[in-house]
């Protein structure tokens, strides 16, 4: 798998250490009251998992999956639900765990969705943020703003694959063309 790799972005270390930080920041923020910290399937649940563990207040874990991708290294546009949240968070504190923005687009789509649901909060922490990414948003938390090329590793994929690298790399475009 490494050889498919074409340079690490940021290893296992930097990853940690900025995930304590993003943890601390939010403990900070949401010092009580009800917090829903909602994983967006599959490819945040290694961040989030760190994440919560960085969290020092009681908080409610709960999962959605969406996809634009597919088997491809592109997004096809289009938003589909394909496992929905298990519990209500009308006027609940909600913060949604992403892996990556890329375009930005499915995420401003989910975030329509769930403010439809009244939450009393709806923040968003991303380990990844696409350097120009096409919305323009802002977003409470970041982890990295990263450049263009191909990400895998650390819960990101490529057809389901590299999700389970401890950092994350620039996949080898000859592994795609």
């Amino acid at each position: 798998m490494k050889r498919d790799i074409k340079e690490v972005l940021l290893s296992e270390e930097v990853l940690q250490k900025r995930i304590r930080e993003l943890g601390a920041a939010i403990t900070k923020d949401y010092p009580d009251g009800d917090l829903v910290v909602i994983c967006v399937l599959k490819g945040a649940v290694l961040f989030m998992s760190d994440l919560v563990k960085a969290i020092d207040r009681p908080l409610e874990m709960d999962f959605m999956a969406v996809s634009s991708y597919g088997n491809s290294t592109e997004s096809s546009g289009i938003v589909k639900i394909v496992k929905d949240l298990n519990s209500s968070i009308e006027g609940r504190n909600v913060l949604i765990v992403e892996d990556i923005i890329d375009s930005g687009l499915t995420l401003q789509y989910l975030l329509r969705i769930l403010q439809e649901r009244e939450p009393a909060s709806l923040k968003v922490c991303a380990l990844l943020e696409r350097e120009g990414q096409k919305t323009g948003q802002t977003f409470d938390y970041t982890g990295f703003i990263v450049p263009d090329g191909f990400l895998v590793g650390y819960g990101l994929d490529f057809a389901e694959l590299y999700r389970n690298l401890p950092y994350i790399g620039i996949l080898d475009p000859s592994v795609y063309e």
